[in-house]
């Protein structure tokens, strides 16, 4: 027998609209996640009381919950373009409302909460707390959002595949922004998604990008262009954590606090504090002026991919490579006394380091030397 919407609720068919509502309010009080309940379990009574309200009494099948996903797809390019881009025009706008409501509160310095979206585009809840941080529940999926203040998220964010025009790009003019315990809860940020927090750090937990091949527009056969959406997280003031950054990502801060990097991927920061035991190839790590790159203990840096690019804000290019071939304790000498900085046999295997910009910039000269010192051998040119 199949179980429709009223045994969800655990109610008689027939109940009334308020024996309806307070079924499913005792049922939310007791699966409802913030309160230790089952997450599946509350979303499945959710949608029943959604359902019964419209009058629908049993819940959708497996082919209409395809039909209703709010990611269409099917034998037409043409028509699963056209819808969605009305998808992503209807989520922007419902995020555009909910930007101008959370300004509006934090203008008036009040508190509320919010859903926005429905059940269709999915629903997503705003609220704005006393302290003035923003709490996020649900998924982001496209559209605007600008907030003066912290933002708190639970759930993860995307960006529309088929469209740049409704890009997801969340922006903290002051604060924080960070999920709820990113390592156990395992949200991510990906395709494409932009978060920018001007003067706060940003604690996340893997991000990820997207880069794939699309057929050539003229027909030609064999004939590809690649197509990407970089993801883009910036705190050009403050401080990113993160796990795992993977497959076209940009991360731009002060100091990036990181577990894994993996294919075409960019740090950019003054302080560099790297804790995993992969970094890829096509990766690139921008230093600014000052800073350093801090390897951390039970790590080999031979693990590490040798085309992978080091780049000083000088303009100065090292490839991996050339660090795995020069001994630390070799830059260590040249540049400072304190070896116990560096471990006391200071080697590139097995020891936590640290490399500086100067330690950097000094070996560019040195290996840009040889190689001209090289090339004039090789030609049989002479110092006059």
């Amino acid at each position: 027998m199949v179980e429709n919407n009223y045994d969800i609720l655990g109610i008689v068919e027939g109940s009334t609209k308020k024996e309806i509502r307070n079924a499913f309010r005792r049922l939310a009080l007791q699966f409802h996640s913030d309160r230790g309940g089952e997450n599946e379990q509350f979303i499945k009574i959710k949608q029943a009381y959604e359902d019964l309200k419209i009058g629908k009494k049993y819940p959708d099948t497996d082919i209409e919950k395809i039909r209703n996903s709010r990611v269409f797809s099917s034998d037409n390019e043409a028509d699963v373009r056209r819808k969605n881009q009305i998808l992503g025009q209807q989520l922007s706008k419902e995020m555009k409302n909910a930007e101008e409501w959370a300004a509006a509160l934090n203008r008036s310095n009040l508190t509320a909460t919010r859903l926005f979206g429905s059940k269709t585009l999915g629903e997503i809840e705003l609220e704005r707390k006393a302290n003035g941080a923003l709490s996020i529940k649900g998924n982001f999926m496209a559209g605007n959002l600008t907030y003066d203040g912290s933002i708190v998220m639970q759930g993860s964010i995307t960006s529309p595949s088929w469209t740049q025009e409704f890009r997801t790009n969340i922006h903290l003019t002051k604060g924080d922004f960070k999920f709820i315990n990113p390592l156990e809860t395992k949200y991510k940020i990906e395709n494409g998604a932009r978060i920018i927090a001007d003067n706060g750090d940003i604690i996340i937990g893997n991000v990820f990008g997207r880069k794939y091949r699309v057929e050539d527009p003229e027909g030609r056969i064999g004939i590809f262009q690649i197509q990407e959406h970089r993801t883009h997280i910036s705190a050009p003031n403050g401080k990113i954590i993160a796990e795992n950054a993977v497959n076209t990502v940009l991360l731009d801060a002060d100091t990036i606090i990181i577990l894994n990097i993996e294919d075409d991927v960019t740090l950019s920061a003054r302080k560099i504090l790297f804790y995993g035991g992969k970094f890829t190839h096509d990766s690139v790590i921008e230093l600014k002026q000052g800073g350093s790159i801090r390897f951390f203990e039970n790590f080999s840096i031979q693990g590490l991919s040798g085309d992978a690019i080091i780049k000083l804000e000088n303009g100065k290019k090292i490839q991996l490579f050339d660090l795995k071939t020069k001994k630390i304790k070799d830059l260590a000498d040249e540049f400072i006394s304190n070896k116990e900085t560096f471990g006391k046999n200071a080697t590139m295997v097995g020891y936590g380091f640290t490399i500086t910009y100067d330690m950097l910039d000094n070996l560019s000269k040195k290996l840009n030397k040889k190689q001209k010192s090289s090339w004039a051998s090789k030609f049989g040119f002479s110092k006059n």
